[in-house]
């Protein structure tokens, strides 16, 4: 019996589509002929291959509000969003296009001979993309993974697939060889198991909660396979007083209720020196308040629901725990059935307290005054994850001490961007392992090879 999938809007809980789910036989099948495409996408000249990249990325590019409309509908997230993610995928293909003719290896110098190293890429890579962020995440994985040389088989969430597959259609529409990059719709305990178990999978590329994550890298280490995890994240959000109060509060939003909070670097815990806590939060509650909470759809929109029922449940248990200080809006109207959550603002003086240790995944942000910098360093700190933070200060020099303090990846002083598809992105203690995107992305889809030559 075939297993189906009902795509659900999460703005009005309405079905969208049915997909097929793959079982182990489909996703051996794409494994195997991944495995069997891999010898001649390898060999393709590089600038063969580059100009593929750049092909695809074209016609990723005539296709940027068809995507967008496929992930408003799918992951109900805002219309701005979802055309800036379609575009990220455009982007990265692009910047990655480059790659294949820059590649290079060294001459080392040795007595007796010559040495150089190669960069050789693995094989088969395996993609599994989480469903808060369905387009750019694919993207940050296929396009540095072909770059490099590999085949790649991707599983979409099965909440979100539908970006995914239409992605795998524009490749082919590229002109990339049947096989090089394969969607696989399914279960995570079906599909991304075989991903990890197949042997021919060389590299697990993963990014979502944890406590999978631990599981992964497990089913990885039996054959000693490579993986990157870029896992969840409890992040801060730093003021100290003498930053411009009005424009940290103003930013504060933003940094976490983009996508409803379902983001693995929302700076979910604002920390604020003693003597700006106040007015900090005078100013907070009117710019939570003008959020704009609308449907998706709306080009004004500046967050949308979250992905289902039960995840709003969850969002829904942690705030009956706490009392909330103040929230904005959630929409009316024919939307007003979906999975909607009020941005909220709650305070804290224990830190732990539940909300302000676990990652919520949703748009609840905890507020809690420190008293000098190392209080703030150390409360930063006092977390098992270690993925984004924002440091708001006048102070160049305490932005740079605090940020080198502070035991996290990214790091923004005086913004709340965590993710540029040209810097590296990724995890200290228990946010992940390894590093994606940047400039060295593809060399962690390689071998480096060491030949020496006898004189």
């Amino acid at each position: 019996m075939t297993d189906v999938h009902t795509v659900i809007n999460p703005a009005t809980a309405t079905p969208v589509t049915d997909v097929r789910l793959a079982s182990v036989a489909d996703a051996d099948a794409a494994i195997e002929a991944a495995h069997a495409a891999f010898p001649a996408w390898r060999a393709l000249p590089p600038g063969e291959r580059a100009a593929l990249l750049r092909r695809f990325a074209a016609v990723v590019d005539a296709h940027i509000d068809e995507l967008a409309e496929l992930e408003v509908r799918n992951a109900g997230h805002t219309w701005g969003n979802a055309r800036w993610e379609a575009g990220n995928v455009r982007d990265c293909l692009n910047y990655y296009s480059g790659a294949p003719e820059r590649l290079f290896g060294r001459q080392i110098p040795v007595p007796g001979g010559v040495d150089v190293t190669f960069h050789e890429p693995l094989g088969v890579v395996g993609i599994i993309v989480p469903w808060n962020f369905p387009m750019p995440i694919a993207g940050w994985g296929f396009a540095p993974a072909l770059a490099a040389g590999n085949t790649v088989v991707l599983k979409p969430a099965e909440l979100t697939p539908l970006t995914a597959i239409r992605l795998g259609e524009l490749a082919l529409d590229a002109g990339l060889p049947e096989h090089v990059l394969t969607v696989v719709p399914g279960k995570g305990s079906v599909v991304g198991e075989r991903f990890v178990t197949h042997p021919l999978v060389r590299k697990i590329c993963f990014t979502g909660s944890t406590e999978v994550g631990k599981r992964i890298m497990a089913g990885c280490a039996e054959q000693v396979k490579r993986v990157t995890l870029e896992l969840g994240g409890k992040s801060s959000n730093i003021v100290f007083a003498d930053a411009d109060i009005a424009a940290a509060a103003a930013s504060a939003p933003y940094a976490v209720f983009d996508n409803a909070g379902q983001d693995c670097c929302a700076r979910s815990r604002i920390l604020v020196e003693r003597a700006a806590y106040d007015e900090f939060l005078a100013h907070l509650e009117p710019a939570v308040a003008g959020l704009r909470v609308l449907d998706p759809g709306d080009e004004a929109s500046e967050m949308g629901p979250l992905i289902s029922a039960r995840q709003r449940a969850s969002v829904l248990g942690y705030l009956d725990e706490v009392e909330v200080a103040f929230a904005g809006s959630t929409p009316g109207g024919p939307v007003s059935d979906g999975f909607w959550v009020s941005p909220s603002v709650v305070t804290v003086d224990d830190p732990a307290t539940r909300i302000w240790r676990e990652e919520v995944f949703g748009p609840v942000v905890a507020v809690m005054p420190f008293d000098d910098e190392a209080d703030a360093v150390a409360k930063a700190n006092d977390t098992e994850y270690g993925l984004s933070g924002s440091i708001y200060t006048t102070d160049l020099g305490r932005g740079l001490r605090v940020a080198r303090a502070v035991e996290a990846g990214n790091l923004s002083v005086n913004s709340h961007s965590s993710v540029r598809y040209w810097t590296p992105f990724g995890g200290y203690k228990q946010s992940g392992l390894g590093r994606e995107l940047g400039p060295d992305a593809p060399m962690a889809f390689t071998e480096e090879k060491n030949v020496f030559i006898a004189h």
